[in-house]
């Protein structure tokens, strides 16, 4: 009887029948009903409902009757939580803070399993949480280094952990260990990976010489590519970019039907080098996609120093977004802000450049900063939010875009792999939707038994891929595979 409402008492008032759940009523035709449960429901706890999780919960809450799921929605924010469940009857929002140990355990203890939609860092505490009372978790966040730790406990309860089941990371995984295994099967030997992902705004919703806006945390686009080197290896050659260089070092993409896009290095490109099973392969780069022209543009941020996040601004809170940029200028006793700006980024009063700059209200004396104590990287990510934030009617897109090099039977070949997937609005964003739905569908995947293998894991193996990515193709996630003639980057392969 599993998922089959049981009725003790209804009675017959104006001909509307009304169910009484935990999270309100629901009506039905010709009785009330006063007592009302469902048996061996299955409860899915998600801890997060921001922006990411909007497609992630409607997928569950529209299978949640055939499967017998109730989702238990768990925010801080007690608004979002309730909006987020969309007055339905197999949904219970509740006020969720995750630093009060008794209130986040006994969310957790009351789960069949659990979804940590938060921030990456936070996610440890609930995790150690699930393997006290074995639960399984799935997060579409990096494995960290604490993470990894409790693998040989989350083993010994027989739980599964699965991360990077989101987008970048997740999808690109999912979808690159097909082509992957795929060429190891026939016998090949891979002997180049790229691998490039981007959140942009739709061609429809392009409204600014920048041709981006936000469609994810503001605050990792403006501190990508911080914290060290770029590294990959090209070629049998290890490269390096330093952060001062990285967005002056790009290469373009073609993609059919969108146009050209641009690509600059991920910070890390060799970290899945072991996990994919490429050690040997001789190219294997990672990048961020954007529009040709973006990272030209912002890397004039880069070199005025706006992005940099190690040090608070004086007075921050009473400086106006003019003073802002003129505190990384020299002083000059007649020379305004703008030509001193010109000067030190060597442009034009007609270049596009400074047309792009003028755009975002840089020079604006009467806008104020409003944050006290506030990084140059905060400043700036709040000015960019005035231009750059996602409106009701915006579509956002995600373009994903492979390369695979590999030989087979002594014949070099090579296999380009492209995904577009357009948002519907604000809410419902391409974003969410690449990054939710994965999350959804490994979750039900595990409930139901047919992801099998415990451990803290990715989500590169067949018994994960193969599913997921097939019901993705139905949501409009595709991925169109191409066969291109393999050039490399040296074909006589004299290393340099």
């Amino acid at each position: 009887m599993g998922g089959i409402p049981v009725v003790f008492v209804g009675i017959n008032v104006e001909n509307i029948f009304v169910i009484f759940t935990s999270s309100g009523c629901y009506k039905y035709n010709n009785f009330v009903c006063l007592c009302y449960i469902y048996l061996n429901m299955r409860t899915i706890l998600i801890i997060g409902a921001g922006r990411s999780a909007s497609s992630l919960i409607q997928y569950l809450l529209d299978k949640s009757e055939k499967e017998n799921l109730h989702l238990i929605i768990g925010d801080l924010s007690m608004t979002l939580a309730q909006k987020k469940t969309n007055n339905h009857p197999n949904a219970t929002p509740i006020a969720l803070d995750i630093f009060d140990k008794s209130q986040r355990t006994e969310a957790i203890q009351k789960a069949d399993i659990v979804i940590s939609m938060l921030p990456a860092h936070l996610h440890i505490e609930v995790a150690k949480d699930c393997v006290l009372y074995k639960k399984s978790l799935v997060t579409a966040s990096y494995v960290s280094d604490a993470m990894q730790e409790l693998d040989a406990a989350v083993k010994e309860n027989n739980l599964i952990f699965m991360n990077e089941i989101g987008l970048d990371p997740g999808i690109d995984h999912m979808s690159a260990m097909k082509v992957i295994d795929e060429i190891r099967d026939k016998g090949g030997k891979m002997l180049l990976f790229e691998s490039f992902c981007g959140g942009l705004v739709a061609p429809e919703s392009d409204t600014n010489l920048w041709n981006y806006k936000f469609t994810w945390a503001p605050r990792n686009v403006v501190l990508a590519g911080q914290g060290g080197a770029a590294k990959f290896i090209q070629e049998g050659t290890y490269k390096y970019i330093p952060y001062c260089n990285l967005f002056r070092r790009t290469e373009f993409l073609d993609v059919e039907g969108y146009g050209r896009f641009e690509a600059y290095s991920n910070r890390d490109s060799l970290k899945y080098r072991s996990v994919y099973g490429l050690d040997n392969v001789l190219t294997l780069y990672r990048g961020t996609i954007r529009r040709v022209g973006f990272s030209k543009a912002w890397n004039m941020f880069v070199q005025l120093g706006m992005t940099d996040d190690s040090y608070v601004m004086e007075d921050s809170e009473n400086m106006s977004y003019r003073q802002f940029v003129n505190s990384f200028l020299p002083y000059h006793p007649t020379d305004s802000v703008e030509i001193k700006t010109r000067l030190i980024l060597k442009i034009d009063q007609d270049d596009i450049m400074w047309d792009k700059l003028l755009e975002l209200d840089l020079f604006n004396d009467n806008k104020i900063v409003a944050l006290k104590d506030a990084t140059p990287a905060q400043i700036l990510e709040k000015i960019l939010n005035d231009s750059w934030t996602l409106q009701p009617e915006d579509k956002d897109m995600i373009v994903m875009y492979h390369k695979f090099g590999y030989e087979l039977d002594g014949v070099k070949k090579q296999i380009d792999s492209k995904m577009v997937c357009i948002g519907e609005d604000q809410t419902y964003t391409a974003m969410a939707k690449t990054v939710g739905l994965p999350v959804a569908m490994a979750t039900l995947q595990i409930l139901n038994g047919k992801i099998t293998t415990p451990g803290v894991q990715l989500p590169i193996r067949k018994e994960v891929y193969l599913p997921i990515l097939k019901e993705l193709e139905e949501y409009g996630v595709v991925f169109k595979e191409q066969t291109m003639p393999y050039l490399g980057y040296k074909p006589d392969k004299e290393f340099s």
